[in-house]
């Protein structure tokens, strides 16, 4: 089997429970045969078009010659560094398939200027933007990072005397805007299945363009995908699909926070995907399971609060090993694309198990919206409600300030956490220059005692933005600016990367705390590098 799970304790007990039902509804062979009234009536219309990813394999598998062959062209021409511009389903998919095949792939999935410039500017050792294709991913084809960053590269091609067309790849759903454009400019456009929703492409064009052009053996990928789909199709006990979607989504009282944390596995990045496929899948109408992506060190993982539930990631060679140490925990491993395949349609499943639709996503709009009025009306920055240490202070609410320190407003948003909360926090910064600010997660865990979810601004608006406004209101939201001198202008746009990115932060705040009541702190570092260490220091 391509596939393992293994179940201790509690969680055994929850499945014991809750798989007869699953296996008694013919769920699993209802979904591979493309039932959409599995998920009710008010579901089925829009089920009725997303089940495509049950057929990902056998659709796919004529793409890959096709890939193969543009991969040899461009390599024969000395392009060999691949750009993926892409968020959400278009990108963290195709990061993890590079990822674990060691294979170098550049994600440009920020509207952060220096990170646009970096993904611009490449390195010496790949030959910078003279060897360089990017992909233009957007299944929506209206995707406004995605759209930036092309007329980015479009710009950068052309002051270099390199015709875009040459260089610039386009996947895209058909009839989409992008996919219009693109053809009429004469770019090269790989279509995906537009019966498959963006968190569960990663078999479709979307995760295997960008994957194959940087020399992921996608034969191989799709061979062990095909394999595991004949295990999650039969209506059985030892359907790991089954399995897991009970693990993660029976019990009463249900444990509604899912603990991902990998542990001497090969894959590398695969919670990043899950949470977003988990989190924008259940993550609707006050309900859903909040994925929460941890280290093996993390608190939780020492001590697991009652309302979480652990999924360890491991390799098979280290499987027993850990079933003798981590009683209670649901131990899980195999290949990459089995990994794909079993929490696809284990999510599927829990959607049906929480009542609610798996496949749409009707609170991520808000926060574009939102972007998009500030962007237009261009307003003047509001004030802060005080500044120290480099650190600019502002909250949904008067009183989360009144102590006058940033450790004093933490304590006060932690404050603010429900006995079954959760905190956000979310980083609109530049993670090439700050990557150590997702440290903060592990000393907010401490402190504050409740899962705590780490985001990089935008990206995590196209996944975990819809759980946190659509899921149960019981967060708090920890937002990280900074201001810098860096700037790119938008080719064609009368806004910059910098003024995209804040906007983005601004809409997503207003949302949250005018449109669903949810205390939102934004702390803005004004000189990022120096002061990371008071923001470090607050926390503690």
């Amino acid at each position: 089997m391509s596939f393992e799970i293994h179940l201790t304790g509690h969680v055994k007990s929850v499945v014991h429970e809750t798989l007869p039902g699953l296996i008694a509804d013919l769920v699993a062979s209802g979904i591979t045969a493309g039932d959409s009234s599995l998920w009710g009536p008010a579901a089925e219309s829009e089920a009725s078009q997303r089940l495509g990813w049950v057929q990902s394999v056998s659709v796919s598998q004529p793409l890959v010659p096709e890939i193969e062959a543009l991969r040899a062209e461009l390599v024969a021409k000395g392009v060999t560094r691949v750009v993926l511009a892409g968020m959400g389903g278009s990108s963290l998919a195709p990061e993890v398939i590079a990822q674990t095949s060691g294979v170098p792939l550049v994600i440009l999935d920020s509207t952060a200027p220096g990170q646009v410039l970096a993904a611009l500017d490449g390195d010496a050792e790949a030959g910078g933007l003279q060897q360089t294709v990017l992909v233009v991913s957007s299944k929506s084809g209206s995707t406004v990072e995605t759209d930036s960053a092309k007329r980015a590269f479009e710009a950068a091609f052309r002051d270099l005397g390199i015709d875009p067309v040459e260089r610039i790849v386009v996947v895209t759903d058909p009839g989409s805007p992008l996919d219009e454009a693109a053809r009429a400019e004469g770019y090269r456009v790989f279509n995906a299945d537009p019966t498959v929703g963006g968190r569960y492409s990663a078999l479709t064009a979307f995760g295997l363009v960008p994957t194959g052009l940087a020399g992921v053996d996608l034969r191989v990928l799709l061979e062990e995908a095909e394999a595991t789909l004949l295990e999650v199709a039969i209506d059985s006990a030892d359907n790991p699909a089954l399995v897991l979607a009970a693990a993660i989504a029976g019990g009463d009282p249900r444990r509604d926070k899912l603990g991902l944390v990998t542990d001497g596995t090969h894959i590398i990045g695969l919670p990043d995907w899950i949470e977003q496929l988990v989190a924008e899948s259940t993550g609707k109408e006050g309900t859903g399971i909040l994925p929460v992506v941890l280290l093996p060190v993390s608190p939780e993982v020492e001590s697991p609060p009652a309302d979480m539930q652990i999924v360890r990631i491991v390799d098979e060679a280290n499987e027993f090993h850990f079933r003798e140490r981590h009683e209670g925990e649901i131990l899980i491993s195999g290949s990459l694309a089995a990994q794909f395949v079993v929490w696809e349609y284990a999510t599927a499943i829990a959607g049906r198990m929480l009542g609610i639709n798996p496949f749409d996503q009707p609170d991520v709009e808000s926060a574009k919206i939102a972007a998009r009025g500030l962007l237009d009306a261009r307003p003047e920055p509001t004030e802060p409600a005080f500044a120290v240490d480099g650190v600019e202070v502002r909250v949904s609410d008067p009183a989360l300030a009144a102590s006058g320190t940033v450790a004093g407003v933490l304590d006060a948003l932690w404050a603010r956490i429900p006995e079954d909360g959760y905190v956000s926090i979310q980083a609109y910064v530049d993670r090439l220059r700050l990557p150590q600010l997702q440290g903060l997660r592990e000393l907010i865990a401490a402190d504050s005692d409740r899962p705590v979810t780490f985001g990089w601004g935008p990206r995590f608006l196209h996944s975990t933005g819809q759980f946190h406004k659509g899921g149960p209101a019981v967060g708090v939201f920890l937002q990280i600016l900074e201001q810098t001198d860096v700037d790119l202008e938008i080719p064609g746009r009368p806004f910059t990367f910098g003024q995209l990115i804040q906007a983005q932060a601004a809409g997503d705040a207003s949302v949250l705390a005018d449109g669903h009541g949810r205390p939102v702190v934004t702390l803005t570092l004004t000189d990022p590098q120096a002061e990371v260490l008071t923001l470090f220091e607050a926390a503690q």
